[in-house]
Protein backbone atom coordinates (compact mmCIF):
# COMPACT_ATOMS: atom_id res chain seq x y z
CA UNK A 1 0.00 0.00 0.00
CA UNK A 2 3.39 2.01 1.10
CA UNK A 3 4.35 1.70 -2.85
CA UNK A 4 1.09 2.03 -4.07
CA UNK A 5 0.32 5.54 -2.59
CA UNK A 6 3.88 6.69 -3.40
CA UNK A 7 3.51 6.02 -6.82
CA UNK A 8 0.33 7.86 -7.10
CA UNK A 9 2.48 11.12 -5.20
CA UNK A 10 5.32 10.62 -7.62
CA UNK A 11 2.57 11.03 -10.73
CA UNK A 12 0.93 14.04 -9.14
CA UNK A 13 4.41 15.76 -8.68
CA UNK A 14 5.48 14.85 -11.93
CA UNK A 15 2.14 15.94 -13.77
CA UNK A 16 2.60 19.62 -11.57
CA UNK A 17 6.06 19.87 -13.38
CA UNK A 18 4.07 20.37 -16.68
CA UNK A 19 1.62 22.63 -15.50
CA UNK A 20 2.67 26.50 -15.79
CA UNK A 21 1.28 28.54 -13.11
CA UNK A 22 -0.68 31.66 -14.43
CA UNK A 23 2.39 33.93 -13.90
CA UNK A 24 4.88 31.61 -15.74
CA UNK A 25 1.49 31.39 -18.47
CA UNK A 26 3.05 32.85 -21.96
CA UNK A 27 1.53 32.85 -25.78
CA UNK A 28 1.80 29.98 -28.03
CA UNK A 29 1.74 30.08 -31.88
CA UNK A 30 -1.29 27.80 -32.96
CA UNK A 31 0.51 25.97 -35.28
CA UNK A 32 3.29 25.07 -32.67
CA UNK A 33 0.46 23.88 -30.07
CA UNK A 34 -0.88 21.75 -32.34
CA UNK A 35 2.87 20.03 -32.93
CA UNK A 36 2.70 19.41 -29.57
CA UNK A 37 -0.53 17.70 -29.10
CA UNK A 38 0.59 15.74 -31.96
CA UNK A 39 3.63 14.64 -30.46
CA UNK A 40 2.11 14.45 -26.91
CA UNK A 41 -0.29 11.69 -28.25
CA UNK A 42 2.08 9.95 -30.19
CA UNK A 43 4.63 9.63 -27.54
CA UNK A 44 2.44 9.36 -24.11
CA UNK A 45 -1.24 8.07 -25.61
CA UNK A 46 -1.82 4.27 -24.15
CA UNK A 47 -2.59 2.66 -27.07
CA UNK A 48 -0.59 3.02 -30.39
CA UNK A 49 -2.02 5.63 -32.73
CA UNK A 50 -1.25 6.25 -36.19
CA UNK A 51 -0.03 9.52 -36.42
CA UNK A 52 -1.39 10.02 -40.57
CA UNK A 53 -4.60 9.28 -39.08
CA UNK A 54 -4.26 11.80 -36.12
CA UNK A 55 -3.18 14.81 -38.69
CA UNK A 56 -5.92 14.19 -41.09
CA UNK A 57 -9.05 14.28 -38.30
CA UNK A 58 -6.65 17.47 -37.27
CA UNK A 59 -7.15 18.81 -40.29
CA UNK A 60 -11.00 17.94 -40.38
CA UNK A 61 -11.58 19.56 -37.33
CA UNK A 62 -10.17 22.64 -38.15
CA UNK A 63 -11.84 22.60 -41.81
CA UNK A 64 -15.53 22.27 -40.11
CA UNK A 65 -15.50 25.22 -37.88
CA UNK A 66 -15.72 26.97 -40.92
CA UNK A 67 -18.15 26.99 -43.71
CA UNK A 68 -19.75 23.87 -44.85
CA UNK A 69 -17.78 23.13 -48.38
CA UNK A 70 -14.20 23.34 -46.93
CA UNK A 71 -13.10 19.97 -47.27
CA UNK A 72 -10.15 17.97 -46.57
CA UNK A 73 -9.14 14.60 -48.52
CA UNK A 74 -6.51 12.08 -48.05
CA UNK A 75 -4.51 10.85 -50.75
CA UNK A 76 -7.22 8.13 -51.82
CA UNK A 77 -10.19 10.34 -51.46
CA UNK A 78 -8.83 12.96 -53.96
CA UNK A 79 -8.61 10.10 -56.75
CA UNK A 80 -11.89 9.23 -56.07
CA UNK A 81 -13.76 12.77 -55.93
CA UNK A 82 -11.50 13.89 -59.28
CA UNK A 83 -12.17 10.56 -61.03
CA UNK A 84 -15.67 11.58 -62.53
CA UNK A 85 -14.91 15.08 -63.55
CA UNK A 86 -11.30 13.91 -65.43
CA UNK A 87 -13.36 12.41 -68.21
CA UNK A 88 -12.15 9.15 -68.01
CA UNK A 89 -10.33 5.84 -65.68
CA UNK A 90 -8.94 2.81 -66.83
CA UNK A 91 -10.72 -0.40 -66.93
CA UNK A 92 -12.93 -2.42 -68.73
CA UNK A 93 -15.66 -0.93 -70.36
CA UNK A 94 -19.00 -2.04 -68.67
CA UNK A 95 -21.55 -0.53 -66.82
CA UNK A 96 -23.23 -3.46 -64.70
CA UNK A 97 -25.90 -3.78 -61.66
CA UNK A 98 -25.15 -6.43 -59.01
CA UNK A 99 -28.54 -8.17 -58.38
CA UNK A 100 -29.20 -11.45 -56.52
CA UNK A 101 -25.44 -10.92 -55.35
CA UNK A 102 -23.96 -11.35 -58.70
CA UNK A 103 -22.79 -8.83 -61.41
CA UNK A 104 -25.08 -8.48 -63.98
CA UNK A 105 -23.63 -6.16 -67.34
CA UNK A 106 -26.21 -4.24 -68.46
CA UNK A 107 -24.15 -2.81 -71.67
CA UNK A 108 -20.57 -2.34 -72.91
CA UNK A 109 -18.99 0.59 -74.13
CA UNK A 110 -18.91 0.84 -77.81
CA UNK A 111 -15.14 -0.41 -79.16
CA UNK A 112 -14.32 -0.67 -75.39
CA UNK A 113 -11.88 -3.30 -73.99
CA UNK A 114 -14.68 -6.10 -73.18
CA UNK A 115 -16.73 -5.43 -76.50
CA UNK A 116 -13.78 -6.50 -78.21
CA UNK A 117 -13.26 -9.86 -76.68
CA UNK A 118 -17.12 -10.99 -76.72
CA UNK A 119 -18.60 -9.73 -73.13
CA UNK A 120 -22.36 -9.23 -74.20
CA UNK A 121 -25.11 -7.15 -72.15
CA UNK A 122 -26.74 -10.30 -69.75
CA UNK A 123 -23.73 -11.99 -69.21
CA UNK A 124 -22.54 -12.33 -65.50
CA UNK A 125 -19.12 -12.01 -64.31
CA UNK A 126 -18.76 -14.90 -61.77
CA UNK A 127 -15.15 -14.50 -60.68
CA UNK A 128 -12.23 -11.96 -61.20
CA UNK A 129 -8.47 -12.96 -61.30
CA UNK A 130 -9.81 -16.43 -60.09
CA UNK A 131 -11.59 -14.49 -57.11
CA UNK A 132 -15.13 -15.50 -56.91
CA UNK A 133 -17.18 -12.06 -57.23
CA UNK A 134 -20.67 -13.79 -57.25
CA UNK A 135 -22.72 -15.25 -54.29
CA UNK A 136 -20.11 -13.56 -51.50
CA UNK A 137 -21.99 -10.14 -51.11
CA UNK A 138 -18.97 -8.18 -52.17
CA UNK A 139 -19.46 -4.33 -51.84
CA UNK A 140 -19.85 -2.17 -55.05
CA UNK A 141 -16.26 -0.56 -55.06
CA UNK A 142 -14.60 -3.46 -54.06
CA UNK A 143 -15.86 -4.80 -57.66
CA UNK A 144 -15.08 -1.81 -59.50
CA UNK A 145 -11.35 -1.83 -57.57
CA UNK A 146 -10.94 -5.64 -59.23
CA UNK A 147 -12.01 -4.55 -62.77
CA UNK A 148 -9.85 -1.22 -62.91
CA UNK A 149 -6.46 -0.88 -63.07
CA UNK A 150 -3.94 0.56 -64.97
CA UNK A 151 -4.06 1.16 -68.80
CA UNK A 152 -2.89 -1.86 -70.56
CA UNK A 153 -2.48 -4.28 -67.86
CA UNK A 154 -4.64 -7.63 -68.14
CA UNK A 155 -7.77 -8.93 -66.33
CA UNK A 156 -9.18 -12.67 -66.27
CA UNK A 157 -13.18 -13.06 -66.00
CA UNK A 158 -15.19 -16.09 -66.12
CA UNK A 159 -18.77 -15.65 -67.61
CA UNK A 160 -21.92 -17.13 -67.11
CA UNK A 161 -24.40 -16.62 -69.92
CA UNK A 162 -27.99 -17.57 -70.66
CA UNK A 163 -27.83 -21.26 -72.87
CA UNK A 164 -24.51 -21.49 -72.61
CA UNK A 165 -23.07 -24.45 -70.14
CA UNK A 166 -19.89 -23.93 -67.88
CA UNK A 167 -18.33 -21.33 -67.57
CA UNK A 168 -16.64 -18.71 -70.39
CA UNK A 169 -13.38 -17.49 -70.02
CA UNK A 170 -12.15 -14.36 -71.15
CA UNK A 171 -9.38 -12.26 -71.29
CA UNK A 172 -9.26 -8.12 -71.25
CA UNK A 173 -6.86 -5.50 -71.68
CA UNK A 174 -7.88 -2.89 -69.60
CA UNK A 175 -7.98 0.81 -71.59
CA UNK A 176 -9.32 4.60 -71.27
CA UNK A 177 -12.91 4.90 -70.38
CA UNK A 178 -14.81 7.65 -70.44
CA UNK A 179 -16.95 9.02 -68.19
CA UNK A 180 -19.79 10.89 -70.39
CA UNK A 181 -22.01 13.44 -68.45
CA UNK A 182 -24.14 14.29 -70.89
CA UNK A 183 -26.89 11.40 -70.31
CA UNK A 184 -28.83 11.47 -72.94
CA UNK A 185 -30.00 13.75 -75.96
CA UNK A 186 -32.86 12.65 -78.22
CA UNK A 187 -35.66 15.01 -80.03
CA UNK A 188 -38.81 15.29 -77.41
CA UNK A 189 -40.54 16.27 -80.44
CA UNK A 190 -40.40 17.05 -84.26
CA UNK A 191 -38.75 20.44 -83.32
CA UNK A 192 -37.99 19.93 -79.59
CA UNK A 193 -34.17 19.05 -78.49
CA UNK A 194 -33.61 18.20 -75.00
CA UNK A 195 -29.87 17.55 -73.42
CA UNK A 196 -29.39 15.91 -69.46
CA UNK A 197 -26.18 17.17 -68.13
CA UNK A 198 -25.54 14.76 -65.18
CA UNK A 199 -22.09 16.77 -63.98
CA UNK A 200 -20.04 19.26 -65.35
CA UNK A 201 -16.63 17.49 -65.93
CA UNK A 202 -13.74 17.80 -68.42
CA UNK A 203 -15.48 16.74 -71.39
CA UNK A 204 -18.78 18.37 -70.51
CA UNK A 205 -18.61 21.25 -73.27
CA UNK A 206 -17.33 18.90 -76.15
CA UNK A 207 -20.03 16.49 -75.32
CA UNK A 208 -22.57 19.16 -75.07
CA UNK A 209 -21.71 20.51 -78.57
CA UNK A 210 -21.71 17.37 -80.47
CA UNK A 211 -24.95 16.99 -78.72
CA UNK A 212 -26.27 19.98 -79.79
CA UNK A 213 -24.93 19.61 -83.46
CA UNK A 214 -26.40 16.07 -83.80
CA UNK A 215 -29.79 17.21 -82.16
CA UNK A 216 -29.92 20.59 -85.19
CA UNK A 217 -29.30 18.22 -87.86
CA UNK A 218 -32.39 16.29 -86.68
CA UNK A 219 -34.42 19.05 -87.10
CA UNK A 220 -33.98 20.96 -83.50
CA UNK A 221 -35.57 24.59 -83.51
CA UNK A 222 -36.13 24.83 -79.65
CA UNK A 223 -33.75 23.18 -76.67
CA UNK A 224 -35.09 21.87 -72.95
CA UNK A 225 -31.19 21.18 -70.73
CA UNK A 226 -31.98 19.39 -68.13
CA UNK A 227 -29.73 20.07 -65.05
CA UNK A 228 -32.29 18.36 -62.15
CA UNK A 229 -29.71 16.44 -60.14
CA UNK A 230 -26.71 18.30 -61.43
CA UNK A 231 -24.43 18.39 -58.50
CA UNK A 232 -22.25 20.93 -60.64
CA UNK A 233 -18.11 20.04 -61.38
CA UNK A 234 -15.88 22.62 -63.17
CA UNK A 235 -16.86 26.35 -63.43
CA UNK A 236 -14.87 26.40 -67.26
CA UNK A 237 -17.25 23.97 -68.20
CA UNK A 238 -20.40 25.48 -67.17
CA UNK A 239 -18.79 28.94 -69.27
CA UNK A 240 -18.37 26.97 -72.02
CA UNK A 241 -21.73 25.55 -72.20
CA UNK A 242 -23.48 29.19 -71.37
CA UNK A 243 -21.70 30.87 -74.12
CA UNK A 244 -23.35 28.68 -76.82
CA UNK A 245 -26.34 31.26 -75.59
CA UNK A 246 -25.14 34.30 -75.19
CA UNK A 247 -23.20 37.00 -76.84
CA UNK A 248 -19.46 37.21 -76.73
CA UNK A 249 -18.49 39.72 -73.92
CA UNK A 250 -21.91 39.06 -71.82
CA UNK A 251 -21.02 38.35 -67.71
CA UNK A 252 -21.61 34.41 -66.67
CA UNK A 253 -20.71 35.23 -63.33
CA UNK A 254 -18.25 36.70 -61.06
CA UNK A 255 -16.38 36.06 -57.57
CA UNK A 256 -15.94 38.14 -54.75
CA UNK A 257 -13.52 37.23 -52.34
CA UNK A 258 -11.65 39.56 -49.16
CA UNK A 259 -8.67 37.57 -49.80
CA UNK A 260 -8.79 36.50 -53.39
CA UNK A 261 -8.62 38.89 -56.63
CA UNK A 262 -12.53 39.31 -57.63
CA UNK A 263 -13.00 37.63 -61.54
CA UNK A 264 -15.33 38.07 -63.64
CA UNK A 265 -16.18 35.48 -66.52
CA UNK A 266 -17.36 35.95 -69.82
CA UNK A 267 -18.96 34.57 -72.73
CA UNK A 268 -14.99 33.94 -74.88
CA UNK A 269 -17.37 34.00 -78.48
CA UNK A 270 -20.63 34.66 -79.84
CA UNK A 271 -23.24 31.81 -79.59
CA UNK A 272 -24.34 29.48 -81.80
CA UNK A 273 -28.24 29.21 -80.43
CA UNK A 274 -29.76 32.46 -80.79
CA UNK A 275 -32.77 32.11 -82.05
CA UNK A 276 -34.49 29.35 -80.40
CA UNK A 277 -36.57 28.66 -77.42
CA UNK A 278 -34.63 27.59 -74.01
CA UNK A 279 -35.91 26.00 -71.15
CA UNK A 280 -33.76 24.84 -68.44
CA UNK A 281 -34.92 22.20 -65.53
CA UNK A 282 -33.73 22.12 -62.14
CA UNK A 283 -34.53 21.53 -58.55
CA UNK A 284 -33.43 21.10 -55.35
CA UNK A 285 -30.44 19.17 -56.28
CA UNK A 286 -28.91 21.16 -58.78
CA UNK A 287 -26.02 22.98 -57.27
CA UNK A 288 -22.83 25.22 -57.85
CA UNK A 289 -21.98 25.12 -61.68
CA UNK A 290 -25.36 24.10 -62.38
CA UNK A 291 -26.74 27.28 -60.72
CA UNK A 292 -23.74 28.84 -62.77
CA UNK A 293 -25.48 28.12 -65.72
CA UNK A 294 -29.20 28.14 -64.66
CA UNK A 295 -28.39 32.23 -63.19
CA UNK A 296 -26.28 32.97 -66.52
CA UNK A 297 -29.49 32.35 -68.86
CA UNK A 298 -32.07 33.68 -66.57
CA UNK A 299 -30.03 36.99 -65.97
CA UNK A 300 -29.87 37.48 -69.66
CA UNK A 301 -33.38 36.89 -70.13
CA UNK A 302 -32.11 33.90 -72.75
CA UNK A 303 -34.42 30.84 -71.39
CA UNK A 304 -37.14 29.95 -68.90
CA UNK A 305 -36.04 28.55 -65.62
CA UNK A 306 -38.66 25.74 -64.52
CA UNK A 307 -38.77 23.35 -62.02
CA UNK A 308 -37.78 24.18 -58.13
CA UNK A 309 -35.50 26.45 -56.23
CA UNK A 310 -31.44 24.94 -56.52
CA UNK A 311 -29.35 24.31 -53.92
CA UNK A 312 -27.68 27.25 -53.25
CA UNK A 313 -23.68 26.26 -53.87
CA UNK A 314 -22.31 29.46 -54.53
CA UNK A 315 -18.84 28.90 -52.33
CA UNK A 316 -15.79 29.14 -54.46
CA UNK A 317 -13.60 26.19 -53.45
CA UNK A 318 -9.53 26.56 -54.23
CA UNK A 319 -7.63 23.04 -54.37
CA UNK A 320 -4.61 23.49 -52.20
CA UNK A 321 -2.97 19.69 -52.73
CA UNK A 322 -0.28 18.56 -50.43
CA UNK A 323 3.05 16.78 -52.01
CA UNK A 324 1.21 13.46 -50.79
CA UNK A 325 -1.62 13.57 -53.12
CA UNK A 326 -3.76 15.07 -50.72
CA UNK A 327 -5.98 17.78 -50.61
CA UNK A 328 -7.36 20.77 -48.74
CA UNK A 329 -10.31 22.50 -51.36
CA UNK A 330 -11.06 25.95 -49.20
CA UNK A 331 -14.02 28.57 -49.62
CA UNK A 332 -11.98 31.62 -50.81
CA UNK A 333 -15.04 33.48 -52.67
CA UNK A 334 -18.69 33.69 -53.41
CA UNK A 335 -20.21 33.02 -56.22
CA UNK A 336 -22.70 36.15 -57.76
CA UNK A 337 -24.97 35.83 -60.96
CA UNK A 338 -24.84 38.70 -63.36
CA UNK A 339 -27.71 40.60 -61.83
CA UNK A 340 -25.82 40.81 -58.25
CA UNK A 341 -27.41 37.98 -56.78
CA UNK A 342 -25.42 35.79 -54.48
CA UNK A 343 -25.58 32.23 -55.49
CA UNK A 344 -24.86 30.93 -51.70
CA UNK A 345 -28.12 30.13 -48.86
CA UNK A 346 -26.74 31.42 -45.66
CA UNK A 347 -25.23 28.63 -43.31
CA UNK A 348 -23.95 29.15 -39.59
CA UNK A 349 -20.15 28.96 -39.52
CA UNK A 350 -19.13 25.28 -38.20
CA UNK A 351 -22.77 23.93 -38.22
CA UNK A 352 -22.95 21.76 -40.70
CA UNK A 353 -25.36 19.47 -39.45
CA UNK A 354 -28.38 22.06 -39.66
CA UNK A 355 -26.76 22.89 -43.17
CA UNK A 356 -27.35 19.34 -43.77
CA UNK A 357 -30.56 19.81 -42.99
CA UNK A 358 -32.19 22.29 -45.10
CA UNK A 359 -33.58 19.95 -48.01
CA UNK A 360 -35.56 18.48 -45.20
CA UNK A 361 -36.56 22.07 -43.84
CA UNK A 362 -37.59 22.77 -47.22
CA UNK A 363 -39.85 19.54 -47.21
CA UNK A 364 -41.20 20.17 -43.88
CA UNK A 365 -42.09 23.76 -44.24
CA UNK A 366 -44.30 23.00 -47.71
CA UNK A 367 -41.70 24.63 -49.68
CA UNK A 368 -41.33 21.66 -52.08
CA UNK A 369 -44.49 21.08 -52.63
CA UNK A 370 -45.89 25.02 -53.07
CA UNK A 371 -42.43 26.40 -54.70
CA UNK A 372 -44.35 29.57 -55.81
CA UNK A 373 -44.65 30.68 -51.76
CA UNK A 374 -41.01 32.01 -51.33
CA UNK A 375 -41.83 34.86 -53.71
CA UNK A 376 -44.68 36.38 -51.98
CA UNK A 377 -42.59 36.92 -48.41
CA UNK A 378 -39.23 37.61 -50.47
CA UNK A 379 -38.32 40.95 -48.90
CA UNK A 380 -36.88 43.63 -51.53
CA UNK A 381 -33.35 43.40 -50.54
CA UNK A 382 -33.74 40.22 -52.30
CA UNK A 383 -35.48 41.31 -54.78
CA UNK A 384 -32.87 41.82 -58.55
CA UNK A 385 -33.35 42.82 -61.78
CA UNK A 386 -32.17 40.95 -65.23
CA UNK A 387 -29.87 42.90 -67.55
CA UNK A 388 -31.84 42.93 -70.40
CA UNK A 389 -35.51 42.88 -69.71
CA UNK A 390 -35.55 44.00 -66.00
CA UNK A 391 -37.51 41.28 -65.23
CA UNK A 392 -37.86 40.68 -61.44
CA UNK A 393 -35.59 37.75 -60.40
CA UNK A 394 -35.14 36.67 -56.33
CA UNK A 395 -32.27 36.21 -54.63
CA UNK A 396 -31.39 34.50 -50.78
CA UNK A 397 -29.54 31.73 -52.13
CA UNK A 398 -30.48 29.54 -55.40
CA UNK A 399 -31.78 30.04 -58.40
CA UNK A 400 -35.45 30.91 -57.95
CA UNK A 401 -37.20 29.26 -60.99
CA UNK A 402 -39.48 31.63 -63.30
CA UNK A 403 -42.15 28.87 -63.50
CA UNK A 404 -42.38 26.76 -60.41
CA UNK A 405 -43.38 22.71 -60.39
CA UNK A 406 -44.53 21.20 -56.94
CA UNK A 407 -42.57 17.90 -56.01
CA UNK A 408 -44.93 15.19 -56.52
CA UNK A 409 -44.86 12.56 -53.81
CA UNK A 410 -47.37 10.77 -53.94
CA UNK A 411 -46.54 7.52 -55.67
CA UNK A 412 -43.22 7.91 -52.78
CA UNK A 413 -45.07 4.89 -50.89
CA UNK A 414 -43.39 2.82 -48.09
CA UNK A 415 -43.86 -0.24 -50.40
CA UNK A 416 -42.67 1.23 -53.44
CA UNK A 417 -39.53 2.08 -51.10
CA UNK A 418 -39.19 -0.86 -50.36
CA UNK A 419 -39.25 -2.73 -54.10
CA UNK A 420 -36.28 -0.28 -54.20
CA UNK A 421 -34.57 -0.71 -51.23
CA UNK A 422 -34.42 -4.51 -52.05
CA UNK A 423 -33.37 -4.13 -56.00
CA UNK A 424 -36.50 -6.05 -56.83
CA UNK A 425 -37.25 -3.78 -59.78
CA UNK A 426 -33.99 -4.62 -61.25
CA UNK A 427 -33.88 -8.54 -60.43
CA UNK A 428 -37.54 -8.39 -62.42
CA UNK A 429 -35.88 -6.41 -65.45
CA UNK A 430 -32.47 -8.88 -65.79
CA UNK A 431 -34.82 -11.46 -65.37
CA UNK A 432 -37.22 -10.44 -68.28
CA UNK A 433 -34.68 -9.15 -70.20
CA UNK A 434 -32.80 -12.39 -69.83
CA UNK A 435 -35.92 -14.02 -71.15
CA UNK A 436 -37.14 -11.57 -74.19
CA UNK A 437 -33.95 -9.79 -75.23
CA UNK A 438 -34.25 -11.36 -78.44
CA UNK A 439 -37.62 -10.98 -79.06
CA UNK A 440 -38.01 -7.41 -77.90
CA UNK A 441 -35.09 -5.90 -80.62
CA UNK A 442 -36.74 -8.15 -82.83
CA UNK A 443 -40.42 -6.28 -82.46
CA UNK A 444 -38.76 -3.10 -81.03
CA UNK A 445 -35.60 -2.21 -83.11
CA UNK A 446 -35.05 1.37 -82.38
CA UNK A 447 -36.28 3.00 -78.78
CA UNK A 448 -38.83 5.35 -80.90
CA UNK A 449 -40.54 2.17 -81.49
CA UNK A 450 -40.13 0.94 -77.84
CA UNK A 451 -40.84 4.17 -75.71
CA UNK A 452 -44.54 4.46 -78.56
CA UNK A 453 -45.38 1.06 -78.73
CA UNK A 454 -44.35 -1.05 -75.76
CA UNK A 455 -46.90 -1.16 -72.82
CA UNK A 456 -45.82 -2.76 -69.19
CA UNK A 457 -48.78 -5.36 -69.16
CA UNK A 458 -50.51 -6.19 -65.57
CA UNK A 459 -49.25 -9.81 -65.77
CA UNK A 460 -45.60 -8.35 -65.45
CA UNK A 461 -46.48 -6.50 -62.72
CA UNK A 462 -48.19 -9.39 -61.17
CA UNK A 463 -45.07 -11.56 -61.56
CA UNK A 464 -42.70 -8.38 -59.86
CA UNK A 465 -44.64 -8.45 -56.76
CA UNK A 466 -45.32 -12.09 -56.54
CA UNK A 467 -41.24 -12.21 -57.05
CA UNK A 468 -40.87 -9.26 -54.32
CA UNK A 469 -43.45 -11.12 -51.73
CA UNK A 470 -41.49 -14.50 -52.26
CA UNK A 471 -38.46 -12.10 -50.88
CA UNK A 472 -40.09 -10.59 -47.85
CA UNK A 473 -41.14 -7.48 -49.68
CA UNK A 474 -45.17 -7.87 -47.99
CA UNK A 475 -47.98 -6.38 -50.70
CA UNK A 476 -49.96 -3.50 -49.31
CA UNK A 477 -52.44 -3.01 -52.19
CA UNK A 478 -53.22 0.44 -50.54
CA UNK A 479 -49.83 1.88 -51.43
CA UNK A 480 -49.47 -0.38 -54.46
CA UNK A 481 -52.42 1.46 -56.65
CA UNK A 482 -50.67 4.93 -55.50
CA UNK A 483 -47.29 3.93 -57.06
CA UNK A 484 -48.54 1.53 -59.62
CA UNK A 485 -48.54 3.89 -62.05
CA UNK A 486 -44.99 5.11 -61.55
CA UNK A 487 -43.75 1.31 -60.59
CA UNK A 488 -44.70 -0.03 -63.91
CA UNK A 489 -42.73 3.58 -65.60
CA UNK A 490 -39.77 2.55 -63.35
CA UNK A 491 -39.66 -1.09 -65.23
CA UNK A 492 -40.42 0.31 -68.83
CA UNK A 493 -37.51 3.12 -68.37
CA UNK A 494 -35.09 0.18 -66.83
CA UNK A 495 -36.15 -2.10 -69.66
CA UNK A 496 -35.04 0.62 -72.25
CA UNK A 497 -31.73 1.05 -70.67
CA UNK A 498 -30.73 -2.50 -70.79
CA UNK A 499 -31.96 -3.03 -74.58
CA UNK A 500 -30.44 0.33 -75.93
CA UNK A 501 -27.94 2.47 -73.88
CA UNK A 502 -28.64 4.59 -70.74
CA UNK A 503 -29.66 7.21 -72.00
CA UNK A 504 -33.23 5.48 -73.32
CA UNK A 505 -33.95 5.30 -69.65
CA UNK A 506 -34.47 9.30 -69.91
CA UNK A 507 -36.91 9.03 -73.34
CA UNK A 508 -39.15 6.56 -70.69
CA UNK A 509 -38.98 8.21 -67.43
CA UNK A 510 -38.87 11.75 -68.72
CA UNK A 511 -42.73 11.22 -70.10
CA UNK A 512 -43.84 10.56 -66.29
CA UNK A 513 -41.75 13.75 -64.89
CA UNK A 514 -44.05 17.01 -64.24
CA UNK A 515 -40.73 19.34 -64.40
CA UNK A 516 -40.32 18.05 -68.06
CA UNK A 517 -43.52 18.25 -68.81
CA UNK A 518 -44.01 21.40 -67.79
CA UNK A 519 -41.08 22.56 -69.14
CA UNK A 520 -42.08 21.00 -72.98
CA UNK A 521 -45.77 22.72 -72.26
CA UNK A 522 -43.49 25.65 -72.14
CA UNK A 523 -41.21 25.33 -75.05
CA UNK A 524 -44.56 24.77 -77.44
CA UNK A 525 -46.28 27.83 -76.08
CA UNK A 526 -44.41 30.64 -77.98
CA UNK A 527 -46.42 33.61 -76.24
CA UNK A 528 -46.18 32.42 -72.73
CA UNK A 529 -43.01 31.72 -73.08
CA UNK A 530 -42.16 35.59 -74.47
CA UNK A 531 -44.61 36.97 -71.75
CA UNK A 532 -42.72 35.07 -69.06
CA UNK A 533 -39.09 36.92 -70.21
CA UNK A 534 -40.65 39.73 -70.27
CA UNK A 535 -42.16 40.24 -74.17
CA UNK A 536 -45.10 41.70 -75.12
Amino acid sequence: MRHFLLSIFSAAMLATTFIPSAAQMTPLPANRKLQIAEDLISHYYVEPVDRDTIVDEAIRAMLKTLDPHSIYSTPEETKELNEPLNGNFSGVGISFNMASDTLYVISTISGGPSERVGILPGDRIIEVDDTIIAGVKMKNSDVMRRLRGPKGSRVDVKVMRQNVPGLIDFSITRADIPIYSVDASYMADPTTGYIRISRFAEQTPKEFSEALEKLKKEGMKNLIIDLQGNGGGYLNAAQEIAAHFLDKGDMIVYTEGPKTPNHTYRAPRDGDFHDGRVVVLVDQYSASASEILSGAIQDHDRGVITGRRTFGKGLVQRPFPFPDGSMIRLTVAKYYTPSGRCIQKPYVKGDIDDYALDIKKRFDSGELMHPDSLRKVMPDSLRFTTLKKQRTVYGGGGIMPDVAVPLDTAWFTPYYRDLMAKGMIVKYTIGYIDSHRASLLRDYPTVDDFANRFDVTPGMLDSLTKSAEDEGVKMNREEYEKSREYISMVVKAMLARDLYDAGSYYRIANMHNPTFTEGLRLINSPEEYRRLLGGE
